[in-house]
């Protein structure tokens, strides 16, 4: 743990990195707001959401999508402000969560299923598909609780974390964003519940893993060549720096979300690995 650096703390629940435009972006989702910091340590405010922010992604034109979770939409950041670019509360089963947008426009959104945090039934979820012009559709069904998700570099390629699955899911994905040829990517020990994940040049997805607090690095078929122990659950993680070679490891000293609040425990650090990030996010 010694080559791993502060960057920023006193966040009250930091989710969805993502590396863009020479800062890291990401959502704290019990601050209710969208933020960036620069490798100073600079933060801004991109924008409030009230309804929890979660993941993020950017249209080819620049616009960010910002996923709006208990309300479950997709918002976008305009030069005058947020709007709505999808209402997909008829389509996912439950609060949105994790999301990840390709070169295209598309974006895969994830949701819990059912309501986790008041440990009702398990139910599965869905991926949900919102194309560039805000149109949605159910692109997946029978997921346990998607969540982080990367896209390859060639962008055929879409991995899901099933959270409450202990696993990671592959589709391949079609010309006009469908998905297609579910199958197993990796399983992983039922002690280890994916959340945020990052793809590297080398076809690994470094995966953080909170209730074991560890930040691993996994390979298809479920081996698993690096894996980090950290004194708090590790909650998500994404590669970037000037050459992507910077891997962002967002932590909380607790994930009960009204401690959180109450005591900003969250926290974002960063180290240098040898393999490159690719793909989306």
């Amino acid at each position: 743990m010694a080559n791993v650096k502060p960057l920023i703390d006193n966040l009250a629940f930091a989710e969805g990195p993502r590396w863009h435009n020479g800062k890291l972006w990401f959502s704290d989702m019990q601050g209710l707001k969208v933020m960036n910091v620069d490798l100073s340590g600079h933060t801004e405010t991109v924008a409030e959401v009230p309804n929890w922010p979660s993941g993020l992604g950017w249209l080819p034109d620049g616009r960010l999508l910002i996923v709006s979770m208990t309300d479950r939409k997709l918002l976008r950041l305009d030069a005058d402000g947020l709007k709505m670019h999808a209402d997909i509360f008829k389509l996912a089963s439950f609060h949105c969560n994790d999301m990840v947008v390709d070169g295209k426009g598309n974006a895969y959104v994830g949701n819990f299923g059912y309501d986790v945090l008041a440990h009702a039934t398990p139910k599965d979820a869905e991926v949900v598909l919102v194309k560039p012009d805000g149109s949605a559709r159910v692109a997946a069904t029978g997921l346990q609780c998607p969540n982080g998700s990367v896209v390859t570099a060639d962008g055929k390629t879409l991995i899901v974390g099933e959270s409450m699955g202990h696993k990671m899911t592959a589709f391949d994905i079609q010309p006009d964003g469908s998905l297609a040829n579910q199958r197993v990517w990796a399983e992983l020990d039922e002690s280890v519940v994916p959340d945020g994940c990052a793809l590297d040049a080398e076809g690994a997805i470094w995966l953080a893993a909170p209730m074991t607090n560890e930040l691993l690095r996994l390979h298809e078929g479920g081996k698993v060549s690096e894996r980090m122990k950290f004194p708090r659950p590790v909650i998500a993680c994404a590669l970037g720096g000037q050459d992507r070679r910077t891997l962002f490891v967002i932590s909380s000293d607790s994930i009960d979300f009204e401690e959180c609040r109450a005591k900003r425990l969250s926290r974002i650090e960063a180290m240098e690995v040898a393999v490159p990030g690719v793909g989306w996010p």
